[in-house]
């Protein structure tokens, strides 16, 4: 290897040492490198940027806006409410979310899956008041797991496949075929993930910290035809609602106070919560319930349109003193009160009675233009947007639903690619109002696609210069002449590279050695090609390794070490089962 070679090694060595021992975000960290070999002209302008251009990573950023649409509907939460369900505790949540979620990789791609999923995760675990990071990591590990056992259940698969045919000039592998090495992985992986998890500690993801502190009184009314009449309050999942809780039901005039686990909801049930401004957002989002104020549907723009904001009243507002239904605050500001707090403070009686006071805190349901027009008034200070707390529109779910199967038919039956597929899904979701164009906007993370191009600009790099090339050989070196030490060392090429660069490159980097080797030794070219399919599909080490693994990465407030904990004893208990079985069921 040359200078270049071993230069670009050492940026990727001391982006990993940043990545383990400090809190910089990976999009900076990444980033940095991939300027470092620009301006040193190992890369060229072209090669460092075009991660931007990738499908894949163009891919993850059109899925936001598709798992927006369905968030927006509120398919999210019958996927809460029907795929996963009450849980009471994380082994259970864990196991409940992995196993279906496992099948389903087989026969999707797992990016869109993931990017369907983590909405619904975080959603679920507000509900039921578990913690996002003892899920995220794995949602995406599962979903990892379970698509090896098909053809089309990951790329390296498909991947490795078509190189079969074109390089090896060999028969393809049936769609089930994985499956002899894929099941035992998939059960011995989804095992081992739940006792491994006990090694992350709590982690928040970074919005987590500054959620409001103030608490509110709000009514909420269980509709007499919806979902939740019958069901008790932990089944309704109302019960362990993180950041907020049922102070009391009112049933016909009748207080029901300390209000059991176990108490079945009634049809027109008042119920008071309590609560932090974004808890009650995430609470709107439940079918079944309504706001208990009349004056939420007499407002002029429709619900699918507004969202929850806090403004804090001013000395100069001119209902001081007045109450808010004597000041006429509806008809004045185009908005409604659900709640006040007050010095941090909830008030308990009825929004519309409360006599303001400057300094207390209103928790409004507005249009986004009420922010505009009030953040310089006289009136307000302090006027913000409580993220994500637009109202599902519930009557959309049937069509973001029919949108979500048409993108997954068309890209399992190769009708369209991935991309295509993703793009005409986005597309449709805004055309059909299931998400707005400001959400759509506001769905993208940033982060996530930075850190994916800047990850595809590094493995340029390290093809380019010839480091992944250098790595390969000197390993397969070392194996000598025994075909199992072989297999061994074209698996753990594979996975290495996987985890530096990507599992695309690294598997269409290593097929031709693993090749060569088997041509070589005089052996059966197709336990070397499983190896490099299963090495290449299986990635826990690093976020960056695997497009899901840095999707979840945000949501779940991780640190690069996190991965590492986890990842690196599942790499090797996958590992020596695959090394374990291939030959077995492909003999040399």
């Amino acid at each position: 290897m040359g200078i270049e070679a071993w230069f670009a090694i050492t940026v990727v060595l001391v982006m990993l040492g940043f990545l383990s021992l400090t809190d910089i975000g990976p999009d900076t960290v990444l980033m940095g490198g991939v300027t470092l070999l620009l301006i040193t002209g190992i890369l060229t302008p072209e090669e460092a940027l075009s991660g931007l251009a990738n499908d894949g990573m163009v891919t993850v950023g059109v899925l936001y806006i598709v798992a927006a649409g369905l968030q927006q509907t509120g398919v999210t939460q019958i996927i809460v409410e029907r795929l996963l369900g009450p849980s009471r505790s994380t082994v259970r949540a864990q196991l409940k979310m992995m196993i279906p979620t496992a099948i389903i990789s087989n026969f999707t791609n797992n990016t869109p899956q993931v990017a369907i999923m983590i909405p619904a995760v975080k959603e679920w675990a507000r509900r039921y008041n578990l913690r996002v990071s003892d899920l995220m990591m794995p949602l995406s590990y599962a979903t990892i797991v379970g698509g090896m056992c098909t053809i089309i259940g990951t790329s390296p698969n498909l991947i490795v496949n078509g190189l079969v045919t074109s390089q090896a000039k060999m028969e393809p592998f049936r769609f089930f075929e994985p499956a002899w090495i894929g099941i035992p992985i998939a059960v011995i992986g989804l095992a081992c993930i739940v006792p491994l998890m006990r090694l992350v500690p709590d982690r928040r993801p970074p919005t987590a910290e500054f959620e409001s502190s103030r608490e509110y009184t709000v009514e909420m009314i269980v509709e007499p035809n919806g979902s939740l009449v019958g069901k008790t309050l932990v089944e309704a999942g109302l019960r362990h609602f993180s950041g907020l809780y049922v102070a009391e039901i009112d049933r016909a005039g009748h207080v029901i106070p300390a209000v059991s686990s176990e108490e079945p909801l009634e049809a027109d049930d008042r119920l008071v919560f309590v609560g932090g401004g974004e808890a009650v957002a995430e609470l709107q989002k439940i079918k079944g319930l309504k706001p208990a104020t009349d004056q939420i549907f007499r407002l002029d723009v429709p619900r699918s349109e507004r969202l929850l904001i806090e403004a804090v009243v001013s000395p100069g507002c001119p209902i001081i003193g007045m109450s808010v239904r004597n000041g006429r605050f509806r008809s004045r500001y185009d908005a409604v009160v659900m709640a006040v707090a007050r010095h941090g403070v909830r008030l308990p009686q009825n929004a519309a009675d409360i006599v303001l006071r400057p300094g207390d805190v209103l928790l409004l349901e507005a249009h986004e233009s009420f922010i505009e027009q009030q953040r310089n008034s006289r009136d307000f200070y302090l006027v913000s947007p409580i993220e994500d707390s637009s109202p599902p529109r519930h009557e959309r779910a049937w069509l973001a639903l029919t949108i979500l199967g048409l993108m997954v038919a068309a890209a399992t039956l190769e009708l369209l690619s991935m991309i295509q597929a993703a793009m005409l899904a986005a597309g449709m979701m805004i055309m059909t109002g299931c998400v707005s164009g400001s959400e759509a906007r506001r769905s993208i993370d940033t982060e996530v696609l930075l850190t994916i191009a800047a990850a595809i600009g590094l493995g340029t790099a390290m093809l380019k210069t010839g480091a992944a090339d250098g790595i390969a050989s000197s390993l397969a070196a070392l194996a000598g002449s025994n075909p199992r030490l072989n297999l061994a060392a074209v698996y753990l090429l594979t996975l290495v590279l996987t985890e530096i660069i990507s599992h695309a490159a690294a598997a269409v980097l290593v097929f031709p050695i693993a090749m060569s080797t088997a041509q070589t030794l005089g052996v059966s070219v197709a336990p070397f090609a499983m190896a490099v399919m299963m090495g290449a599909s299986v990635a826990f080490a690093t976020p960056f390794g695997y497009q899901t693994n840095m999707m979840v990465y945000g949501p779940g407030g991780y640190h690069f070490t996190d991965f590492l904990r986890v990842g690196i004893p599942l790499d090797i208990i996958t590992a020596s089962t695959a090394i374990l079985i291939i030959p077995l069921i492909w003999p040399f």
